[in-house]
């Protein structure tokens, strides 16, 4: 029997897309959560060694890509690699958006972001968003979730 309540969520999986300068990053992240009604406000967490929360921290800009079960390979690609010292975005499919921030073109979807505040979640960091734009681009698709990649041998717990 599982020792946590939380263990029985089945989180979304998300790519975390941002830019400041020359500097793209992408990542892999589940804890994300529409935070007001009608979709105006998200809460995205992020791991705090991740290079992705530096690169926001300055351009206080993201995209919320909505990733779908055929993007497994993006879990190695974008979540167990640093950025700095990997570019995450070399192979991948994926456009920019009208601020210069890339979103990925295979996803589900993606929502555009302008962060407002960032403050202390422990090992993350998290980042209170205004949506500005949610975008759907391959609305057949079938959304990737913690409990398929979890059943593909792909996440650990």
């Amino acid at each position: 029997m599982p020792k946590s309540v939380l263990k029985y969520k089945n989180y979304d999986v998300h790519s975390i897309t941002t830019i400041y300068g020359e500097n793209m990053n992408a990542n892999i992240a589940t804890w994300v959560m529409q935070i007001a009604m009608g979709g105006k406000m998200l809460c995205v967490a992020l791991y705090k060694v991740d290079y992705t929360i530096e690169l926001i921290k300055k351009s206080m800009i993201l995209n919320v890509n909505l990733l779908a079960q055929d993007q497994t390979s993006l879990i190695n690609k974008l979540g167990r690699k640093s950025g700095k010292e990997t570019n995450k975005f070399k192979n991948l499919k994926y456009e920019l958006d009208e601020r210069n921030c890339p979103f990925l073109t295979e996803s589900i979807g993606y929502i555009q972001c302008k962060v407002l505040h960032a403050t202390d979640g422990g090992d993350h960091e998290v980042f209170v968003c205004e949506v500005l734009k949610q975008v759907v681009l391959n609305p057949n698709k079938e959304v990737m979730t913690n409990h398929f990649l979890r059943e593909k041998g792909l996440v650990r717990g």
